[in-house]
């Protein structure tokens, strides 16, 4: 149970992406994607709430979580993400990012806590709304752009067709590390996932 913070407070599960059904399909809403799913697994929906985010209150794994989709743009996360751990009164050593990740082969999911935003905006908005880089991420792999395509024209994309037969396993990996982030902690949840491809 290595880094599993000991009070009992709930978890905040955040997935990043941009609002509207443009972006829906886009992989840089593979967050928001995550947290659907685990909402679904929950048997709950995200309603709007005055942070600026959808937001519900689930169990996971047995333990009280608050889901999020900030409702600003990406590179806007940091307010509504700090406004919903403000409201819940949430440690951000229980703070849980799920975002797409270019520096990861599509299909694999990665985690730690901490670090640099890697030139990710919305990480970026966040830690500094947070005042802290030092909350856990769920990075879910999307790869690289093929040829010379731009990365902001990649991730602005939706997957391509081979690859939307393989999302469904990668999201319900990048669900699964997420509900063992909150009962086992980042080491055990990185010896399992990191194994995986």
């Amino acid at each position: 149970m290595t880094n599993v913070p000991t009070d009992d407070g709930p978890w905040l599960v955040v997935g990043l992406g941009n609002p509207g059904p443009d972006y829906a399909g886009n992989r840089h809403n593979a967050g928001f994607m995550v947290v659907d799913l685990l909402a679904e697994r929950a048997g709950s929906r995200l309603k709007s709430h005055r942070s600026r985010a959808d937001v519900a209150e689930v169990r996971l794994a047995g333990t009280r979580a608050v889901l999020a989709r900030p409702l600003s743009f990406m590179n806007l996360s940091g307010g509504p993400v700090s406004a919903v751990r403000t409201f819940y009164k949430i440690d951000p050593a229980r703070v849980i990012v799920v975002h797409d990740e270019l520096d990861i082969p599509f299909g694999a999911v990665r985690l730690k806590r901490g670090g640099g935003d890697n030139g990710h905006n919305g990480l970026r908005s966040i830690s500094s709304a947070l005042g802290t880089r030092d909350y856990l991420r769920v990075r879910v792999g999307i790869g690289r752009p093929p040829g010379r395509m731009d990365a902001a024209d990649f991730v602005l994309r939706d997957f391509g067709t081979a690859e939307r037969r393989e999302l469904p396993l990668l999201l319900e990996h990048a669900a699964d590390s997420a509900e063992m982030l909150i009962t086992d902690g980042l080491e055990p949840t990185q010896n399992r996932f990191h194994a995986l491809l």
